[in-house]
């Protein structure tokens, strides 16, 4: 790698920090302080230390590695004290040419800042963080809950309790009061039968019938435990949902009018009221694009918030997400168009999102229809989450109301332009009477 001046560097006074569980590596460029590289502990008591060393030194910019979680409370002491920190990744360095052999790894990422080489990472701000850690909170406990469900019902399949094969969700009304009542006691089947919802599809003797199996010691230990672990993660979730509603109730920007509200109780009133409240977050109802609902809108606005500032435009927005196709052309011949492997989860869950259009009636389900039909279902899901991230971009940037148009209007928008495309054009002729 070519060494430039002092004079072209990009951040002169750029310091880099190589951070570890137990102990911090900081390197300051040579000519602010005599003693350039030097280890700083884990401890708040050193984190303070390292700022104040930094202040001292004349360090304005900061460059530290995304390393597990312990980055988070060196960004935050760091950031408090008014120096500007650059969240970079590992990765980033490995692209560069040159060798780290023969130096530490700050000093390798310092020099790196100072020349300009690396870019910054997209850390949302402090409040959305703090909605994002309890929503992430929330989906862990989600994730947990269903687990405990599976052991549930693994314990009524070793009893031979069939009681999938009656009921579409063994969790439902009907398939807690009747597992409930199994932990209380009961034994009987049409007694247990009788717990059986209106709604239900099967009948009482054949939930009855299902419901006939051994009561054996240790399944009924089994399912006692997972039911208390299901009830008690329910506890926990019912205060993720409070702590939610507290927080976005406090960054709401102002009321936004969704229509007739659902009756009181109702679990339409339940979506409603989550609905509004990310509105009133968001000043824009991100739920009336087809596809996404209140739990895809909570994911999203938790991850990024409503500001969508830092982005230059959609499609760097678009390219963050990942869901952009790739550019790896030789010759002017494209060798791959595949987009970027990530984690990302917006782009998790406008994935989902798209998936669920396969049956919409709307313009956005006939898009992807029109796109599994020419391409695989794979590049159809990613190219429909594609447009619905644009739409999101646009809604929460120009602060635009969705107008679904239709299944009928897209299709014959699209028979227009096939038409068009060869040639001819579309004349309207009065009838001679």
């Amino acid at each position: 790698m070519a060494v430039r001046k002092r004079e072209d560097e990009v951040f002169p006074n750029a310091a880099g920090i190589d951070v570890g569980a137990s102990s911090h590596w900081v390197a300051v460029p040579r000519h602010l302080a005599g003693e350039s590289v030097r280890e700083f502990g884990a401890m708040t008591d050193d984190l303070n230390a390292l700022a104040d060393w930094l202040l001292a030194c004349g360090v304005d910019t900061v460059a530290l590695e995304s390393t597990g979680v312990y980055w988070i409370p060196l960004y935050e002491v760091l950031e408090q004290r008014g120096l500007k920190v650059w969240l970079v990744d590992a990765r980033q360095m490995k692209y560069v040419p040159g060798r780290k052999s023969d130096v530490q790894d700050c000093q390798w990422l310092q020099k790196l800042m100072s020349l300009g080489f690396l870019r910054a990472a997209w850390r949302p701000d402090g409040e959305v963080c703090v909605v994002r850690a309890v929503a992430r909170q929330r989906e862990v406990l989600l994730v947990e809950q269903a687990s405990w469900v599976q052991r549930m019902q693994k314990a009524l399949v070793q009893m031979n309790i069939q009681l999938t094969e009656v009921l579409t969700d063994v969790m439902g009304a009907t398939g807690q009061a009747i597992i409930r009542a199994i932990v209380a006691g009961e034994r009987d089947a049409k007694l247990l039968a009788r717990h059986r919802h209106s709604r239900v599809k099967a009948s009482a003797d054949e939930i009855a019938k299902a419901l006939t199996g051994n009561w054996r010691e240790e399944h009924l230990f089994v399912l006692r435990q997972a039911l208390a672990m299901y009830d008690d993660l329910g506890r926990h979730l019912a205060e993720c949902d409070v702590k939610l509603h507290a927080l976005l109730g406090e960054l709401s920007q102002r009321k936004i009018d969704l229509g007739k509200t659902p009756r009181a109780g109702s679990k339409l009133r339940v979506e409603f009221d989550a609905r509004q409240t990310m509105a009133n977050w968001a000043g824009v109802d991100l739920t009336r694009i087809n596809g996404l609902g209140a739990t895809a809108v909570m994911k999203i606005l938790s991850e990024i918030g409503p500001d969508l500032s830092r982005f230059a435009n959609v499609k760097h927005f678009c390219s963050w997400l990942g869901l952009c196709p790739g550019t790896k052309i030789s010759g002017g011949k494209v060798l791959s168009a595949k987009t970027k492997r990530t984690a990302n989860r917006v782009r998790q869950a406008l994935k989902m999102a798209a998936m669920s259009l396969s049956h919409s009636a709307s313009a956005l389900g006939a898009f992807y229809r029109r796109l599994c039909s020419r391409m695989d279902k794979p590049r159809a899901n990613t190219a429909t989450a594609h447009k619905l991230a644009r739409m999101v971009y646009f809604m929460l940037t120009r602060g635009e109301a969705f107008v679904d148009q239709g299944q009928q209007r897209y299709e014959e928008q699209q028979r227009e332009r096939s038409i068009a495309a060869l040639g001819f054009q579309i004349t309207q002729t009065q009838a001679i009477a």
